[in-house]
């Protein structure tokens, strides 16, 4: 069984290795968003995204990578906004969650009120034809019950 320090050096080799035996046309492939994807990566060298980000030794091996790949034209060159965000936190955003959830309620309700919609146009031309159906036969004097 390994120790945390033993497995973050085991996903450290593994992430060198993996990154040496790549063409640039390899990382081409798995570019996102101007960076190497995190869940291609992560994937290919079968541990978490949270390795990349958590364990230091990798996390600044993937930015060597990246800066070397930038150097040499793999990837695109960062933008001076980029640049000066790159050290910086994330701001959280609390209201994420729920705007999804707000987005998939709204388009829920949206189907709804069409399907809604359709069924009374459906009920309304029933309604119009017995109503015309009832004047009729109480103009021929035959009143149902």
């Amino acid at each position: 069984m390994l120790n945390g320090q033993q497995k973050a050096q085991q996903n450290l080799e593994a992430f060198q290795a993996w990154s040496a035996t790549q063409q640039d046309d390899d990382f081409k492939q798995i570019l996102h968003r101007g960076q190497l994807s995190r869940t291609e990566i992560a994937k290919a060298l079968g541990f978490g995204k949270s390795t990349l980000v958590q364990n230091p030794e990798v996390r600044n091996a993937l930015k060597l990578l990246e800066n070397r790949l930038r150097d040499k034209g793999v990837l695109p060159p960062l933008t001076h906004m980029a640049k000066s965000e790159i050290d910086k936190p994330k701001q959280y955003d609390n209201t994420t969650n729920r705007k999804a959830l707000d987005s998939k309620r709204l388009s829920l309700l949206e189907a709804e009120n069409i399907e809604l919609k359709a069924k009374i146009k459906e009920l309304e031309g029933q309604l119009q034809r017995f109503g015309e159906l009832s004047e009729t036969l109480s103009e021929m004097g035959f009143m149902p019950r």
